[in-house]
């Protein structure tokens, strides 16, 4: 990757907030940059190559930090959030139920043995794509943050399911890795609320303000970047780190100043970088071959919006906030590239994977776009 390509991923990244700049639109921020990493990536004019190892590695950090900055938003310190987890916990365990179901009805409607897989898909959650849909828009209130952990619990425990049912025989070697990535996530909490009871953290805080230092950053930095180390040797998602990591720094209290650095961060480059990155990796011209698997991509996408409707409204949630709750996108990018490697996937069926994730953030932009008009917004 040259920095002429850099700048120009910069550059496409403004797209984002471009079309986001209408109110009335409600649009989030991502879907611009997605819409311009699909333009300028393998689907479009190929300008830019998602495996260049630059360009991946980059994106990779982006991932870490779009989850970090996600798991810090989860207000875990509110009191309020108690009973959200409970009706969050069990939305997710509804939407999972009937995924199973339409798991099995998609794979038996169209002749592929993929009914496991597609019950994942269908069940999950993506928390680098929704949390900012929703801090963008600026939903609030207690439905929204009933929705939190519901997203946060499904996209857990689908990314850790995933290996399960595309590659089940190192199963055993997925679950140790996000073992080892929680406990590690627990460790670095357990020694953050201990600087932050003793009056370290605030010392350091005042020198580091002072002398700008931003030692706070670094610090995170360095966390956040040995537990992403530690995902990858251990073959888990980064996007388990980073979630874990922005728990644990919301547990304790994350400082102002903090939270601005990583902001900037984050939605200046790494975040715009990361999300341009994953629309250039898709590659919707394998439908010109594959034309069967269309229908197989719009009943992913259509099945998974569906799914979480109706599990959400058998225990009070909203329709919109169920529609934003089905968008999904690390999953399915994570189990197209596995099957892909493993050749377990049929020909043209890790584009349906894919056109059905578009599908579910179509259907989730609308559901945003109907919860802010409705006022749920601050």
């Amino acid at each position: 990757m040259t920095f002429t390509q850099l700048a120009v991923v910069v550059l496409i990244g403004l797209l984002g907030p471009a079309l986001a700049l209408p109110r009335r639109w409600h649009l989030p921020v991502v879907l611009g940059e997605l819409i311009a990493g699909i333009v300028i990536g393998r689907t479009g004019f190929g300008y830019l190559d998602s495996t260049d190892p630059t360009f991946t590695f980059l994106a990779d950090i982006g991932f870490a930090l779009v989850m970090f900055v996600a798991g810090t938003h989860v207000p875990v310190r509110d009191p309020a959030l108690r009973p959200a987890l409970r009706r969050g916990l069990a939305r997710a365990v509804a939407v999972g139920l009937l995924a199973v179901l339409g798991g099995w009805l998609a794979a038996l409607a169209f002749g592929v043995p993929h009914a496991a897989l597609y019950a994942v898909l269908l069940a999950s959650s993506s928390a680098a794509l929704i949390l900012p849909i929703v801090d963008s828009i600026g939903l609030v209130g207690p439905q929204v943050l009933g929705l939190l952990p519901q997203i946060a619990v499904a996209d857990s425990a689908c990314i850790v399911a995933l290996p399960l049912v595309i590659d089940p025989h190192h199963a055993l070697r997925a679950a140790g890795g996000a073992v080892a990535v929680i406990a590690a996530a627990i460790v670095a909490y357990l020694g953050l609320r201990h600087l932050e009871r003793n009056g370290v953290r605030r010392r350091v805080h005042a020198v580091s303000e002072s002398r700008l230092f931003a030692v706070e950053l670094r610090v995170q930095l360095v966390i956040l970047f040995t537990l992403a180390a530690l995902a990858v040797r251990t073959h888990v998602s980064i996007m388990l780190a980073g979630f874990a990591l922005g728990l644990a720094v919301t547990a304790i209290g994350e400082p102002r100043r903090l939270a601005k650095q990583l902001f900037a961060l984050t939605e200046g480059f790494f975040g715009p970088l990361f999300f341009i990155w994953l629309g250039a990796s898709l590659d919707l011209r394998d439908f010109g071959t594959h034309p069967g698997m269309i229908g197989l991509g719009i009943a992913l996408g259509v099945g998974a919006a569906l799914t979480h409707v109706i599990g959400g409204r058998l225990l009070g949630q909203p329709v919109p906030l169920g529609l934003l709750a089905a968008a999904q996108l690390g999953v399915p990018v994570a189990a197209a590239t596995v099957g892909t490697q493993l050749g377990v996937l049929r020909a043209g069926e890790a584009s349906a994977l894919m056109l059905g994730a578009l599908v579910t953030i179509a259907l989730a932009v609308v559901g945003g776009g109907v919860a802010a008009r409705s006022g749920m917004v601050r």
